[in-house]
């Protein structure tokens, strides 16, 4: 609690002002108590420039052949820069020892798109309260995986009319065109929209003033060896990057091998290819549906009863922290059986006495499992840990998943064309039915594992 400070001509201030909150649950400077208009178009507006910095990475997908014959390295090296832009994404401000142009490049362009994704989720977390999260998040999360699908789609077009040249600069067209309405979104963190009242106010917000030595150390270890130590020493972080990691490692193993497996069992052309990622594009695009569907009839329902047991009204948010994080499982465990099916389905359905519809369906449940897995998987590690420590597990978790959807490109087309997309995808499935007990075990033993965190949730 701060007074007003007093000047010549300042009136005597009638009572001390709160400068460190919300002037109530009504506050119009709250980004909650923003209208249903604004709150919507600024979620679109974080979640399409995401949305772009993943289209980014794998709009290069189908130009690694080209890039082979034009600059006359392998097929490994060529695929080297889809790879980098994910390694970007991975480890932000890292900086990678050069390897050649265009590889160092695709690392840089993956650095300066890498806060996009990681601001996103806690933007659109300061717009929505605890209860309507899923329902925002569920469209928010599937971007990611919508990107990195319809990339190849457009970038397959592009490299058979344009040349490969031409997926980098439709990359910056569409860069200009999500980034202009950023620039008319409001503000929406806490912190900064009480300093700036508090300026206009007249009022001194108290803040820590750090030498140079312990603004680096503060910049060390909370934004960069918290979400490490938080992936090392807490199991919840440990498993769900583990589980989302290889989600991620999926999906790139699709975006890589796919024109493969369909050029070479069905003698696709190039266009061909590129329109195979329909399916997998119609799984994103499907997903926040099953999604909320889930948490109106299972989360909700079982947030109400929770809040008449606690005496709560049913408006009432603020016990809503204390609501048992698990309760986010279900889709999870629901997608975590069906996950491994659908990629054995595709994995044995890929032949030419099969119409090649069937695997494309088939590739379209997987990808909608995947992402139905991850976005359950990530909102019950941010609501165990809340908005404090759960922006250093989302960190965490961005490190893990894009440092395997870095490496997974590197083996897919190898291990496709030694094994073939049978056992190929077999392999795939087995790893992912390894995984499948993860959310039953957060199901029962979750409440004693965020009994012994070492980060206490925040409300």
């Amino acid at each position: 609690m701060v007074k007003l400070e007093q000047g010549v001509d300042a009136r005597p201030a009638p009572q001390a002002i709160n400068v460190l909150d919300w002037d109530g649950k009504d506050d119009p400077d709250n980004p909650r108590n923003f209208t249903l208009k604004r709150r919507i178009i600024s979620t679109a507006t974080v979640t399409f420039l995401a949305f772009v910095s993943t289209l980014g990475g794998s709009i290069y997908a189908p130009s690694h052949d080209e890039v082979s014959r034009s600059f006359k390295v392998s097929d490994e090296i060529a695929i080297l820069p889809l790879s980098l832009y994910n390694a970007g994404l991975a480890f932000g401000p890292l900086i990678g020892a050069p390897l050649s142009s265009l590889i160092t490049c695709r690392f840089f362009a993956g650095v300066f798109a890498s806060p996009a994704i990681s601001n996103a989720s806690a933007t659109i977390v300061d717009y929505t309260a605890g209860r309507y999260r899923a329902v925002s998040l569920a469209f928010y999360y599937s971007v990611p995986f919508f990107g990195a699908v319809v990339g190849p789609l457009i970038g397959g077009f592009l490299v058979e009319s344009k040349g490969w040249r031409w997926t980098q600069w439709a990359t910056l067209f569409f860069i200009v065109a999500f980034y202009i309405p950023i620039i008319f979104t409001k503000e929406s963190y806490k912190k900064t929209i009480l300093q700036r009242r508090a300026k206009k106010r007249g009022v001194t917000y108290p803040t820590t003033k750090r030498t140079l030595p312990e603004s680096i150390k503060y910049f060390a270890m909370t934004l960069f060896l918290r979400p490490l130590h938080m992936i090392a020493t807490e199991p919840i972080v440990t498993l769900v990057c583990m589980y989302n990691g290889f989600m991620f490692g999926l999906l790139y193993t699709m975006v890589v091998a796919s024109p493969w497996v369909y050029q070479h069992y069905y003698g696709f052309g190039l266009t061909g290819q590129s329109l195979s990622f329909l399916g997998l594009i119609t799984g994103t695009v499907l997903a926040p549906f099953p999604l909320i569907l889930i948490d109106l009839s299972i989360y909700q329902p079982r947030l109400k009863k929770w809040k008449a047991s606690q005496h709560l009204p049913a408006q009432d948010t603020s016990g809503e922290a204390r609501f048992p994080p698990e309760n986010r499982l279900f889709p999870a465990m629901i997608g975590s059986f069906l996950l491994p099916s659908s990629l054995l389905g595709f994995a044995w359905t890929v032949r030419p006495s099969i119409h090649y519809i069937v695997p494309i369906i088939f590739q379209c449940f997987s990808l909608l499992f995947a992402l139905i897995i991850y976005a359950s998987a990530n909102l019950f590690m941010l609501d165990a840990y809340g908005p404090l420590y759960g922006a250093s597990a989302a960190g965490a978790a961005m490190l893990s998943r894009y440092t395997l959807s870095c490496c997974f490109p590197l083996f897919a087309l190898q291990m496709y064309s030694g094994l073939g997309v049978g056992w190929a995808t077999t392999i795939l499935a087995c790893c992912t039915a390894a995984l499948a007990p993860i959310p039953w075990c957060f199901w029962k033993w979750g409440e004693g594992l965020r009994g012994r965190m070492k980060y206490e949730s925040s409300a």
